[in-house]
């Protein structure tokens, strides 16, 4: 996507070769500041303070993570620890788990010499199949918006609603959540992007009006509690959220408050679409609300807030009374049944095993097997 009319990836390989260059998200929307991975410890804190973060990106940086790993050390040891280290960064966004899983069975065949040039081709494609699933994601996701224009008479913009940042930020390009509203933009149609807040950490404030603004997609921010109000009056014709864990059967994890938007959202009879990457499901557990491991972060992000002051200067406030705890659960997840549809690099399937199988039919003859 374009960030001042020039199109950017997330992360990429220097020219040097030398290391490994990321956003700094942490420093949106008030500065565009990037940052250079070269060592394992860097990847890994890149990933857990959140320079980057969405299940796609934190997949292909825990891949540079251990190919990073691998130039300095190649030994089975050090493939060992690498792996623990990254897999203990953020437990619940699965892509992690099988970018580094999918790295490290390649690098057990191989002698430790090749290994860092294999780690680093692997993460490298890893990367370019992010964005190729993603485009594809834009792709089905896009009659959806199509639809919801014809329904409206093609007399307005289609209102979405979206919840935390699932765009081109959470990914290596193109997004999620956001890929059939830019894939709609792109051809033409005309959308409207109602973005949550998403509080503690304020992605959707943050970054995903930053990269909306840039790409030049009509939008506005609004408070995480205003979402049911606009649905009672109508001005929202459907819902896309990304996940950063969907379970077999079709449950889905997403940012804290996805939850409570799909209750509303089915309350009035809004569609409410969850935009997901195969490598996203988790095919081997059913019960997402027993069986997602939902990660709690330092209430600091909860009782304290970053922004620009008025002199231009960057500063954290604290908005809660000295003294008071704070609980900062990251995720919730929204049950199968509360879901319209997944839309996914291979199609838009029902939220069900079923649904799911019907896209991923080689999943049913491996399961079968195992």
């Amino acid at each position: 996507m374009k960030v001042s009319g020039t199109p950017m990836r997330t992360i990429w390989l220097e020219p040097d070769g030398a290391a490994v260059g990321i956003i700094d998200q942490t420093r949106l929307p008030h500065e565009l500041v990037t940052a250079r991975l070269v060592t394992l410890d860097d990847a890994a804190h890149a990933i857990r303070a959140m320079l980057v973060r969405g299940a796609p990106l934190i997949g292909a940086t825990a891949a540079y993570g251990v190919a990073l790993a691998m130039r300095r050390d190649p030994s089975d040891a050090a493939l060992a620890e690498a792996c623990r280290v990254l897999l203990a960064t953020r437990p619940t966004a699965v892509n992690l788990r099988w970018a580094i899983e999918d790295v490290a069975a390649i690098l057990k065949g191989l002698p430790p010499s090749e290994r860092a040039r294999a780690a680093l081709r692997r993460a490298g494609e890893i990367a370019d199949e992010d964005v190729t699933i993603n485009r594809a994601i834009g792709t089905h996701g896009l009659p959806l918006l199509r639809a919801a224009y014809d329904k409206k008479g093609r007399g307005a913009s289609v209102a979405v609603l979206t919840h935390c940042n699932a765009g081109w930020l959470a990914t290596v390009d193109w997004g999620t959540a956001l890929a059939p509203i830019y894939a709609a933009h792109e051809a033409g149609l005309p959308v409207h992007v109602w973005v949550d807040e998403t509080r503690p950490r304020n992605q959707g404030a943050s970054l995903t009006a930053w990269e909306l603004q840039q790409h030049g997609v009509p939008h506005t921010i609004i408070v995480d509690n205003a979402g049911g109000h606009l649905m009672q009056h109508g001005r929202v014709d459907l819902c896309i959220t990304g996940t950063d864990r969907t379970t077999a059967t079709g449950d889905v994890a997403n940012k804290i408050g996805t939850y409570l938007k799909a209750l509303a959202a089915d309350d009035n009879g809004v569609p409410f679409y969850v935009a997901l990457p195969s490598p996203t499901i988790d095919w081997s557990i059913s019960d997402g609300r027993r069986d997602i491991p939902i990660e709690e972060r330092d209430a600091t992000e909860v009782t304290e807030i970053a922004g620009r002051l008025p002199d231009g200067t960057l500063a954290r406030v604290r908005l809660t009374p000295d003294g008071s705890p704070a609980a900062n659960y990251a995720f919730d997840v929204t049950p199968a049944r509360l879901v319209t549809g997944l839309i996914t690099e291979r199609g838009v399937c029902a939220a069900s095993r079923e649904g799911l199988l019907s896209l991923f039919p080689e999943r049913a003859a491996r399961m079968a097997g195992e």
